[in-house]
Parts: structure tokens; C-alpha cells; sequence
């Protein structure tokens, strides 16, 4: 009997700490990993229509106009990866002419003048997006990816 007394009052002690010790976070959510929903969804779209520019139309103009519209309105989407991929490697195969659109069909404003950018600064802009890619997420399978893309790119300086 008393060695059921006992028992019973360990439970009830267990049970009367339990909730106290696990029913608290010992800190807030970083405020970095917190998604809007509906831009969350907004972007995936944007991110599906980026990926049919970009991998059955081959149109990386407006391939790299979505994924640029991801980036600027949400930099802490869940597949910014992919995104830094595409916008990085639609911008390099536009330098060199690639594709369905033509480069010239990129225009951004600078004030109230319209302009299109060069080879050079297609190619510098790609490099920039895959080299942001491989510093903020350098375990990801895509920054893999931008690395071969980044050596393929240097290969013919060295020959």
C-alpha cells in the first residue's frame, strides 16, 4: 500500500511540472523564418510560371523578370534557392545570346529613361545572383549547381 502511495505521488508530481517544464519555448521564433501565407503562395506561383519561361519556352527575359519580382517582394521565400538559381543562370545565357527573347527585350527604367543592359552587365548580374546563392546557402543543392555554373563560366578564360 504505501509503495502505492509513493508511486502516486511521483505521477502527481511529474504530471504538475510536466506542463511547466514543456509548454514553453525557451525563445521566440526567429522573426527571418516567419511566412506570410499569401505571399508564400504569391511567389510559388510566380516561381511555376519562372520555371515554364525558363525550362519550356526557353524565355529567360521573362523568366529572370519573375524571379527578380521574387527576390525584391520576398527575400525570405522557402525556395529562394531555386530562384537565385534561375535569375543567376537566365542572366548569363542572356550574355551569350541564348534563348527564344532576346536580350533587348529587358528593359529597366532609371528615372524616366528606359534602358537595356549589355552583355557584360547580363553576365555580371548572373555571376552576382549565383555567387549570393552560394554565400547565403552554400549546403544547398542549387549552390552546387551554381558552382559548376560559375566554373563552366571561367573554363574558357583559362584555355
Amino acid at each position: 500500500m504505501r509503495n502505492k502511495f509513493l508511486l502516486l505521488i511521483v505521477l502527481l508530481f511529474m504530471f504538475a511540472l510536466a506542463p511547466a517544464a514543456f509548454g514553453q519555448s525557451p525563445r521566440p521564433p526567429d522573426p527571418a523564418t516567419l511566412r506570410d501565407p499569401d505571399l508564400e503562395r504569391d511567389s510559388l506561383h510566380n516561381l511555376e510560371v519562372a520555371r515554364n519561361y525558363f525550362k519550356l519556352k526557353k524565355a529567360y527575359v521573362a523568366a529572370l523578370k519573375r524571379c527578380e519580382e521574387i527576390i525584391a517582394g520576398n527575400p525570405n521565400f522557402a525556395k529562394i534557392e531555386e530562384v537565385l538559381l534561375m535569375a543567376g543562370q537566365s542572366s548569363l545565357w542572356l550574355s551569350q545570346n541564348k534563348g527564344k527573347q532576346k536580350p533587348e527585350q529587358y528593359v529597366s527604367f532609371d528615372g524616366g529613361e528606359k534602358k537595356t543592359l549589355t552583355s557584360q552587365q547580363f553576365r555580371e548580374m548572373g555571376v552576382d545572383y549565383l555567387n549570393k546563392l552560394i554565400k547565403d546557402y552554400p549546403d544547398s543543392p542549387f549552390a552546387k549547381e551554381a558552382r559548376e555554373e560559375l566554373r563552366l563560366l571561367e573554363a574558357p578564360k583559362q584555355q
